[in-house]
């Protein structure tokens, strides 16, 4: 059950440009994971996923390296910080439910744009956006996708299209950190990672092949607002 259940999520989220890493938590937190295991477990999926969707948008020349490298230069590193602190089992379990509610909410609050990139990227903004994002994905296991491309497309720095395809590498960077500081603080993924991958990668291969014309984005939307509510809710009240 929890392997379909990560290739549907995969898939649904595969389909706007994400790699899953925020309903990896929350499905994980359904079932009742470690903390210790949790972690670990959404970043590798999250690098499974996202190395995919790297590699397709990459091969596809879609992806703006520009706009990416200032904001994978300061957040790299601090997703590598992030990924060495070990926070107790209630910090984090609180910390990672508000980051979920706050990924609903930009969700919910995050409007399509029809142009194309409106203005240059601000170095030092882009490099303290990045940061942040990259201290939030090392610390809680999400990839930060899930805020950067409301955030690119709110300030007008990328267009939709742009924000989708530059999210996948962001994830992978950020991921593949966060995770080598996890196993350093000692933190070790789930023994049923494999079996997990296959099935996220199954349903991000999938999710890329789906139109979004056969699917209703606000109906796609709607689904996973509500998975990262139940499960912010239910891990800040743990």
């Amino acid at each position: 059950m929890a392997s379909l259940l990560f290739a549907i999520i995969s898939l649904l989220y595969a389909s706007v440009g994400q790699a899953g890493g925020t309903a990896f938590v929350s499905l994980m937190a359904f079932f009742g994971m470690s903390s210790t295991e949790m972690r670990p477990t959404a970043l590798a999926l999250n690098i499974v996923v996202a190395t995919y969707s790297t590699w397709l948008f990459n091969r596809n020349k879609v992806v703006d390296w520009a706009i990416l490298r200032p904001l994978l230069f300061s957040s790299v590193p601090a997703s590598l910080a992030g990924g060495l602190i070990v926070l107790e089992d209630h910090t984090y379990k609180t910390l990672t439910g508000l980051v979920l509610l706050l990924a609903s909410a930009v969700m919910i609050m995050q409007r399509g744009r029809a142009a194309d990139r409106l203005c240059e990227t601000p170095l030092t903004a882009s490099v303290s956006i990045g940061a942040t994002l990259g201290l939030v994905s090392g610390l809680t296991g999400v990839g930060g996708g899930v805020f950067l491309a409301p955030t690119l497309i709110t300030l007008n720095w990328a267009s939709p299209k742009q924000a989708v395809a530059l999210s996948p590498a962001f994830i992978l960077a950020n991921s593949t950190v966060g995770f080598v500081g996890a196993l350093f603080s000692g933190q070790f993924p789930s023994p049923d990672l494999a079996l997990y991958a296959i099935s996220a990668l199954a349903g991000a291969v999938a999710g890329t092949v789906v139109s979004l014309n056969c699917l209703n984005p606000a109906g796609i939307r709607f689904i996973l607002v509500a998975v990262l509510v139940v499960a912010g809710i239910q891990l800040v009240l743990t």
